[in-house]
């Protein structure tokens, strides 16, 4: 057994994370709850999220990452009812999954509003990321 001194070479520097604050926040926050709004006013529910994307893309780099996750995972959402629709009208299977888009559209947005709220980036599960 040798008496060398054991070397660990160093670590390299890590920048450091920015916190969201408390404005950028709630604008993720309402950024995703802003899809539910919009589908329970007429069910164009990718309205709300991309009109915070336009309005804060270019003061917020968090809000904007967070409005297009909420931006895409509605389109899915519409393009998932629009299929549903269309097989329930060849099939009655079709219109069984409307309410399961439906509420795991509610579960996830409420899920994502959360995690935005305490400054976490969310990432939607079952979603096409189309803008990016």
């Amino acid at each position: 057994m040798s008496s060398e001194p054991n070397f660990t070479p160093p670590l390299p520097e890590l920048k450091p994370v920015m916190e969201p604050t408390a404005d950028e926040r709630q604008w993720a926050l309402l950024a995703h709850l802003s899809g539910l709004i919009a589908s329970f006013l007429g069910g164009m529910s990718f309205l709300g999220p991309l009109i915070v994307w336009l309005i804060k893309k270019d003061q917020s780099a968090f809000v904007a990452d967070q409005a297009k996750e909420a931006l895409n995972f509605q389109i899915a959402v519409t393009i998932a009812l629009v299929v549903s629709f269309a097989i329930g009208a060849a099939t009655c299977v079709g219109f069984l999954l409307i309410p399961v888009v439906g509420i795991g559209s509610l579960v996830f947005a409420i899920i994502a509003a959360m995690e935005a709220n305490k400054g976490v980036v969310y990432r939607y599960p079952y979603t096409i990321r189309l803008v990016t």
